[in-house]
């Protein structure tokens, strides 16, 4: 599936394939919470690297976030003009790109079940809205992304 997508101010556009559009892993991690997760946790979409198109990457900034005093491999990938999250890139999985769930512009499938992983790290405040067939980890899950897709029959054609 092709898949477009901003930031607030429309100064960095982008677009990418995703055969996994549906976004349903939402992260408690204190990194996706404080950069972007206004309800506690934050949700990507997987694409592509190589499908990757971005305009206006001079307004683009990238962060290395902090883990246990180092800064982190992953990229988090921002508008430097309006603040906007829009994907982070991870080295060792170089195939692969996440782009924030709420930077995309394009409709987006409704999930038919959520993954909550790293609930270790939420915060206090937060109440999971937690359904029944919802799977719940406290760090991350040993199903990857595309073997979610597959075990529920959403993998594009």
């Amino acid at each position: 599936m092709f898949l477009e997508g901003a930031c607030h101010c429309r100064a960095v556009s982008f677009s990418f394939e995703s055969p996994h559009q549906y976004p349903y892993q939402r992260c408690y991690c204190s990194i996706c919470r404080k950069l972007n997760g206004g309800g506690g946790y934050a949700i990507n979409i997987s694409g592509e690297a190589e499908s990757l198109q971005v305009e206006g990457d001079e307004h683009k900034g990238i962060y290395h976030p902090l883990i246990e005093g180092q800064p982190a491999i992953g990229e988090r990938h921002f508008c430097r003009e309006c603040g906007t999250s829009l994907w982070v890139f991870d080295s060792r999985w170089p195939v692969l790109v996440h782009l924030y769930a709420s930077a995309i512009d394009t409709p987006l499938p409704r999930a038919p079940e959520h993954v909550h992983i790293m609930l270790d790290s939420k915060a206090d405040w937060v109440t999971p809205d937690i359904h029944e067939n919802d799977q719940c980890f406290a760090q991350y899950p040993e199903e990857s992304i595309s073997d979610w897709h597959g075990r529920l029959m959403l993998e594009e054609d």
